[in-house]
């Protein structure tokens, strides 16, 4: 791939011989283009991007600029280019190396050339190196996609007169239906679309295919009233207005208004209320409240209750008529999901933290078949719904549910390439910092550009005397979703040499998302720190508290500056379990301490990793917590009444414990290390017992505990005295013999 830089009028030093050198050594990356440094790429040199797109256009191969503040010009430089292949033909690609890296740690001081508090090229070029290795590399897989109708049908829900409004400005775009459901204002006096008076009572759906439920009970049928306006001359009381609603405040029931139109039978005191429910592709809501109060709404929903968010809505309106469609996000496997087994519950985590309401349990077994019932008991993801946050996968403990935009192999590999330039360039003590590809590279920008700003004194540096702008060592790496990466690619990216791995928040996240990347923080800090690492190598910065992005400088002074000695080299794995499993080893073979402990205690909240305690006592190993376990974590041993666990495989759902009919098992979030000897990898034997003994024929069935529970349970039934009681401690076989060996006629219902 051919890259072409530019120090952008000479405001940012750049070392292409270092550039190229760090790209040589880096596997995937290309040093082709980087012979030279532009000045003026954008104007003066533009000639030399036509060329370089012509030359690629003619290969094949991608064209890589660094540069976005001018990426439209280039575009339209490309197509206009003879020769040049067009963008849907070959890659066009574009990397900011000038607010992120070139301006890092930079105080601007007099006309800002090079030179004037720029930082050096020697502390730069690392985190340049790295963003453009990145950038190099392949296209993420294509995933399937999210299919939208819209024929255009909109449904206003508001006031009179901010209905009507709204109405007018869509009226040529889209086909109308407004619902009044509160007083005030006036609605048009000429009927152009269907209006009608009600009380919303549900509304669900998505772009094309919503479902309004409201309640009609009002006396005016806006459908057969003319707005003649005789029953607002009729009224005595002025209890009705332009917007054809009655005041029942102040209506005396003098019924004049029923009298005059007799004719139209618009009016009707003892009209009976009814449920109407309706599909409309669109719903524009204009209350106070919204009607789906969700922090991810539907496509296809809009909540305005203020002037800003109407204008925007309008015009986001006007273009929803047509087929759409969007990624589909997500990927999911049944029979890795922990949710639930035969009813009883375990994990929940994707079911809490999905803030557009698209997934729901199938826990129930109920008006299923047999087959049917063995093959639910996981959760359904409406992919129309998805809003594509990913925080579902990274809270998923079983990697059941998988994020695939891009997929956690792509992410995992551009982070490792990443690491791996920065670190041919000479760059130490990375941090890598990751961003939304929204509001979160917006921020930073914004941070980049500060740090040019003519400003003097003081102000011309950060917090406590800092440099403004991005430290170098911080690099940043935009992802779709900052809740969409969760704790095995922070742990692989520092097992693979970043010293700590920083989160950018913003209003972007709802409160669940930020919930569950601090439990996952904690969980993660947990390991390392029991694994000798110290410091603080994971952190959330949110943008909503002042100054967050302005102390990055002075965040880096706690941040660590150690890391693993020696890198690894493995990637990130399809399955999450796989992958932690292959970063747990690494920073335990490359862990500073001595003497490792046996295990490492982990927040409750959160953890993925962890094992079992059972009370022998209580237990009766009766291996239902076996057939309940989703991840194989539980074992039963066929030459003896066992119960052991691989805690590996364990995924802390619970489900053995909400299945236990005995309560005695308590899960335990830890990372075992070592334990007398035995790995996590290797069965422990939580529970045995003896098996009890047929009195008849001493054959071995059931457990020495579980008969006994029987027989104790069984003893004050009425059913099961004398000879049906011994009946119990016999085998199958047994049973039945003496059931017709002594005459006596039992039923089934006895057994």
């Amino acid at each position: 791939m051919k890259t072409l830089i530019c120090d952008c009028n000479q405001t940012m030093t750049l070392d292409a011989p270092a550039l190229r050198q760090a790209l040589t050594k880096t596997p995937g990356a290309s040093p082709d283009g980087l012979e030279r440094v532009h000045t003026l790429l954008c104007r003066r040199e533009a000639g030399d991007f036509q060329r370089a797109a012509k030359s690629t256009g003619q290969s094949g191969e991608a064209l890589l600029v660094a540069c976005t503040q001018e990426q439209a010009l280039f575009q339209a430089l490309n197509e206009e280019t003879v020769g040049a292949a067009s963008i849907a033909e070959r890659p066009l690609r574009f990397v900011n190396i000038r607010e992120t890296a070139g301006w890092s740690g930079a105080a601007p001081s007099g006309r800002g050339r090079m030179g004037s508090g720029l930082a050096s090229a020697s502390a730069v070029t690392p985190k340049i190196a790295a963003l453009i290795a990145a950038a190099q590399g392949p296209e993420p897989t294509p995933v399937p996609s999210v299919q939208y109708r819209s024929g255009g049908r909109c449904l206003i829900i508001g006031a009179a007169s901010t209905a009507t409004r709204a109405a007018q400005q869509l009226a040529s775009h889209l086909e109308l239906s407004l619902l009044i459901d509160r007083g005030g204002g006036a609605l048009a006096p000429t009927r152009e679309h269907v209006v009608r008076h009600g009380k919303l009572t549900d509304l669900r759906g998505w772009l094309g295919q919503f479902s309004a439920t409201w309640t009609e009970d009002h006396p005016i049928d806006l459908e057969l009233c003319t707005r003649c306006n005789a029953c607002l001359e009729a009224c005595p009381e002025g209890a009705i207005g332009l917007d054809y609603r009655v005041d029942t405040a102040r209506c005396q029931q003098h019924r004049s208004c029923v009298k005059v139109c007799a004719s139209a039978g618009a009016i009707d005191f003892g009209r009976q209320a009814r449920s109407v429910v309706e599909a409309f592709d669109l719903v524009l809501d204009l209350g106070e409240e919204p009607a789906i109060a969700r922090h991810q709404p539907p496509q296809g929903y809009f909540h305005a209750p203020d002037e800003a968010s109407l204008s925007n809505a309008i015009l986001a309106l006007r273009e929803l008529k047509g087929e759409f469609e969007k990624p589909k996000f997500f990927q999911y496997e049944s029979r890795l999901c922990a949710h639930s087994r035969n009813e009883q519950i375990g994990c929940r985590a994707c079911l809490d933290v999905c803030s557009a309401q698209a997934i729901h349990s199938n826990a129930s077994r109920k008006g299923k078949s047999r087959l049917e019932a063995q093959a639910a008991g996981g959760v359904v993801v409406e992919p129309h719904l998805c809003v594509g946050c990913g925080a579902c996968s990274t809270v998923c403990p079983s990697s059941a549910m998988r994020f695939n935009y891009p997929s956690a192999i792509e992410l995992g590999q551009r982070i490792h390439r990443l690491l791996q330039a920065y670190a041919n360039a000479d760059g130490r003590d990375p941090v890598v910092l990751l961003h939304s590809a929204g509001k979160g590279r917006a921020h930073l920008e914004a941070l980049g550009r500060a740090a040019r700003l003519p400003q003097r004194g003081e102000a011309a540096r950060g917090v406590n005397g800092a440099p403004r702008g991005l430290p170098a060592r911080v690099v940043p790496v935009s992802v779709w979703h900052t809740a969409s990466v969760g704790i095995e690619n922070w742990l692989t990216a520092i097992a693979q040499g970043a010293n700590a791995v920083w989160i950018l928040l913003t209003d972007e996240e709802a409160p669940a998302y930020r919930d569950a990347l601090r439990a996952q923080c904690a969980v993660a800090q947990a390991i390392l720190h029991g694994l000798g690492y110290g410091g603080e190598h994971l952190r959330l910065i949110d943008t909503s508290m002042p100054g967050a992005l302005e102390g990055l400088a002075n965040a880096l002074r706690r941040a660590p500056t150690t890391g693993v000695a020696r890198p690894a080299r493995f990637e990130v794995q399809t399955n999450k379990r796989t992958t932690l499993e292959l970063t747990i080893d690494h920073l335990q073979a490359q862990s500073p301490l001595n003497q490792r402990p046996d295990a490492v205690a982990l927040p409750a909240q959160g953890s993925p990793l962890g094992g079992l305690q059972v009370d022998v006592n209580r237990c009766t190993v009766c291996l239902s917590c076996v057939g309940a376990c989703p991840s194989g974590a539980l074992l039963d041993n066929p030459e003896k009444p066992e119960l052991r666990l691989i805690e590996k495989n364990c995924v802390q759902c619970g489900l053995c414990a909400s299945t236990c009919p005995e309560q005695a098992i308590t899960l335990i979030p830890r990372l075992l290390l070592a334990d007398e000897g035995r790995t996590r990898s290797q069965p422990q034997v939580l529970a045995r017992t003896e098996p009890w003994r047929c009195i008849r024929c001493s054959k071995p069935f059931g457990t020495l505990q579980a008969v006994q529970a029987i027989v104790n349970k069984l003893a004050s039934h009425g059913a099961f005295q004398g000879g049906a009681a011994e009946r119990i401690k016999m085998c199958n076989d047994c049973r039945v013999i003496d059931l017709y060996s002594d005459g006596t006629e039992v039923r089934i219902t006895d057994l």
